[in-house]
């Protein structure tokens, strides 16, 4: 490799050290491929690697399928980004071609940049648009051009290839080159050979091409022009007896998968030098040697629509194969009388792969196409969040429609009501219910999830039968979902735990990934919440019974695992639940600043509405806590909000209910506690509407939500008359904060004690030369960025308190400055939770 290339690969080597995105650009035989193959030999950990087909351009994601060796979920870009970066993780994804990549793949790729190590070569010229190029600009860690080979490198190489040329030929060939690898190569073979004039005027590029494809033979013409056309490598024996003198002119290379040529751009230019009779017959003849998928592209390109037709339904009835993509290539096929069992069959393809929008335009036709159409179109148009227009679809249905077809356009019907009209679905559920003695699982679900919504007894039952194995997979999974979220908003976070990971696993057996990632958010939110997520980490970090509980740790593990869904790309619903558990985890650890970060762009969800108002008021800024929320839901984040609206007014010195009818917006003078609330949040509302019973409303959130329990017992502090009753609740919920790791709540039960003129001393007995809990807790926030005196306010500590830890951190870690001692800290914890039954977290 000339030398000015290795330091480009040295160079991109470098910048894909952490996870971002290196572009290599350069002309056509300018070395890119050897680039890239360069930096995969020398890459630590596994490469994945693919690239762009150009033949098979419009096919969605090949380039990263390629890469990954999976089928990938295309109609969602955020899914497609996380399905390649659950495959690559800490590997290197190279891509070859980009130029040759489809929509999908461009749009992928600023996604997977800030998670995974990304190396992509770009031929230039290339057709991708100006926004496309910026959008990659903006994402790339860098953006190398390939330089051209110095005169000495290109003239040491003409020389090998030329044999005996003379020096005014070789300056010749070197000058006319421009410093591209391929045509020195080929110009220089030419002019070894005594043919070509390298002093012409045409393009190097393309004249080096052309001459070389009119001197090899016609056998070996038509090999490299059939290369250029499939897109991909091929055997020796469908490339025909012009394979062997491609090996011999060093035009192709033999690799796992056949052979392909030295550059793709020689093989298309070959196939662009065919006339159009010439190329359609070309496609026609590589049509009968390749799998019916890919003869029906070919047969396309060649004109002959209603051969690529059959071919495509062919390739569609095998297992295995891209059912909704054949069916739907099928069906967008020009001047094609596309039969209404096709696009039937493609409706209800799409609609198992997720992709409604597109599943309701193929049924879209401008006659009819039958009863069994109209239900399919009325459940793509529910799917993809237009109820009316699902009722208006399935109206033609008429009752003497076969069994099967009324029931679905029945189950459309009352899920359109459940929509537009709750309280109208519960009447429409009982005459449906009433209609159908043994409901078919559509029917059943629908009505499940009519019961769910008003809480009819055993709602719960039924939704589970729904979502349970063997119902159809739509329905279960749909049911499982409104299961989970109907749990959570009765407060029963455990069970909804346990379900969400038992439907994710689920899903993930079924490569359903938007389903996978709502289900697994889901649960981790419940868990969070409910505190089992940082009690089961903290039994991992076997915490030694003469330094206390390793809480900090457990912490750690909790933030980690809850926040390695949001470092996803995620769908809306998921990515709002990853983003509240992972920004309520690290408000409650004390890091308020990444708390902040998380949460600066509102989503609309009411998970994280919430979090954003707790994050304030851990954070002492009740006004922002007690503003009212944007989003209205039912339940315990209802509760929620209420409550932390209570802290802020109780923490702002104003009257607690004049406050909290201010945020709510509310005329009362005593504002009503919201009705159909679990009983943990109506017991702590109602305490704090009296001013009494906070300790017994704590105890109604034991096993429900451990912070919550820890909040009303600080509130029994803060408002008990008895001074011996208001110290054993802040003791409680001072050992309960600092088991879990929830240092600022923590610190708000020492600030109470300090009331009381308790005092409380968290060194550990042996310390030595480790740092404490505390010195743990501030170098944290400090390295979070957080400045002395919020960290006081959170830890509940001085200002004077903090420094005097900062210190001691700093001595005990030989630091220079207050951001080393910080830096090496979250090292030390970092290692320690890899390694939880090493003391000293070396």
């Amino acid at each position: 490799m000339p030398v000015a290339q290795q330091d480009l690969a040295g160079l991109a080597a470098a910048h894909l050290r952490r996870p971002g995105l290196v572009m290599l650009t350069g002309a056509p035989g300018s070395g890119r491929s050897t680039l890239l193959r360069r930096i995969a030999a020398v890459a630590p950990g596994p490469v994945h690697a693919g690239g762009g087909l150009a033949m098979l351009a419009t096919v969605p994601a090949l380039a990263l399928s390629r890469a990954v060796k999976a089928r990938l979920p295309t109609h969602d870009v955020p899914l497609l980004a996380e399905a390649v970066h659950s495959r690559v993780r800490g590997g290197l994804l190279v891509l070859d071609d980009l130029q040759y990549a489809d929509p999908a793949t461009l749009a992928a790729l600023p996604h997977l940049a800030r998670h995974v190590r990304v190396v992509v070569a770009l031929r230039a010229p290339h057709r991708l648009g100006e926004e496309t190029v910026a959008a990659l600009r903006a994402a790339a860690t860098a953006w190398l051009d390939v330089p051209p080979l110095s005169a000495d490198t290109a003239t040491d190489l003409a020389r090998r290839v030329g044999g005996q040329l003379g020096d005014e030929t070789l300056a010749a060939v070197v000058r006319r080159a421009g410093g591209n690898p391929l045509v020195v190569t080929a110009l220089a073979r030419q002019a070894g050979a005594g043919r070509g004039a390298p002093d012409t005027d045409i393009d190097q590029v393309a004249y080096a091409i052309a001459t070389a494809c009119a001197d090899l033979p016609r056998p070996a013409r038509t090999a490299l022009a059939a290369l250029g056309l499939l897109g991909r490598p091929a055997a020796a024996e469908l490339l025909g007896p012009g394979a062997d003198a491609l090996l011999a002119a060093g035009l192709v290379v033999e690799g796992e998968d056949g052979l392909a040529p030295v550059s793709a751009y020689f093989a298309e230019t070959a196939a662009g030098l065919l006339d159009a009779a010439a190329r359609a017959e070309l496609h026609r003849a590589l049509a009968e040697l390749a799998p019916d998928a890919e003869a029906a592209r070919h047969l396309a390109a060649a004109g002959d629509h209603a051969g690529a037709y059959r071919r495509a339904l062919t390739a569609a009835d095998r297992p295995g194969g891209d059912r909704a993509g054949l069916l739907l290539f099928a069906c967008d096929l020009p001047g094609v009388a596309v039969d209404p069992r096709v696009r039937i069959a493609a409706a209800d393809a799409l609609l198992t792969a997720g992709r409604p929008h597109t599943a309701a335009r193929v049924l879209t036709t401008p006659g009819p196409l039958g009863v069994e159409a109209d239900v399919l179109r009325g459940e793509a148009l529910l799917q993809a969040g237009d109820p009316a227009g699902a009722r208006v679809a399935v109206r033609p249905v008429p009752d003497a429609a076969g069994g099967t077809v009324v029931a679905a356009r029945d189950r459309i019907l009352l899920l359109a009501e459940l929509a537009t009209d709750p309280a109208g679905a519960l009447d429409a559920a009982e005459k449906i219910a009433a209609r159908y003695p043994a409901p078919p699982p559509g029917v059943a679900a629908a009505l499940a999830a009519v019961r769910a919504a008003h809480r009819a007894p055993g709602w719960d039952t039924e939704l589970a039968a729904a979502a349970g194995t063997g119902t159809d997979p739509l329905a279960g999974r749909w049911s499982a979902w409104l299961l989970v979220e109907h749990l959570v908003a009765d407060g029963r976070l455990t069970q909804a735990a346990t379900v969400a990971r038992e439907a994710a696993a689920a899903c993930a057996a079924d490569l359903a990934y938007s389903w996978q990632t709502r289900f697994l958010a889901v649960s981790d939110w419940a868990e969070v919440l409910q505190g089992s997520m940082i009690a089961a980490s903290a039994a991992a970090a076997r915490p030694d019974p003469a330094t206390g509980p390793a809480a900090p740790d457990a912490a750690d593990r909790a933030l980690r695992r809850a926040a390695d869904l949001t470092d996803r790309a995620l769908p809306a619903d998921a990515r709002g639940y990853a983003t509240a558990a992972t920004a309520l985890v690290e408000a409650d650890t004390g890091l308020l600043a990444a708390a902040r970060g998380r949460l600066s762009t509102p989503d609309g969800h009411p998970a994280t509405a919430w979090v954003a108002r707790e994050a304030a008021w851990l954070d002492g800024q009740p006004d922002r806590a007690a503003q009212p929320s944007d989003t209205t839901t039912a339940g315990l984040l209802t509760g929620l909000r209420h409550i932390t609206a209570r802290w802020a007014a109780y923490d702002s010195g104003a009257t607690a209910r004049a406050a909290y009818a201010s945020a709510f917006e509310l005329d009362a003078p005593a504002p009503p506690i919201p009705a159909g609330l679990p009983t943990a949040a109506r017991r702590t509302l109602t305490a704090w509407a009296t001013g009494t019973g906070f300790a017994a409303a704590a105890d109604t959130w034991a096993g429900v939500a451990l912070r919550e329990q820890i909040r009303c017992l600080i509130a029994a502090g803060l408002h008990d008359t008895d001074p011996e009753r208001a110290v054993a609740a802040l003791l409680r919920a001072e050992h309960l904060a600092d088991t879990a790791g929830l240092v600022v709540l923590a610190g708000r039960a020492r600030r109470g004690l300090r009331r009381h003129h308790v005092h409380r001393d968290t060194r550990s007995p042996r310390s030595g030369s480790r740092l404490t809990r505390r010195e743990t807790d501030v170098l944290r926030l400090v390295a979070a960025g957080e400045p002395t005196r919020r960290i006081a306010g959170q830890l509940g500590i001085s200002a004077e308190t903090v420094d005097t830890h900062i210190r001691a951190g700093m001595r005990k870690l030989g630091a220079r400055t207050r951001t080393e001692a910080a830096a090496l800290a979250l090292t030390q914890i970092e290692a320690s939770a890899t390694h939880p039954d090493r003391e000293d977290g070396r």
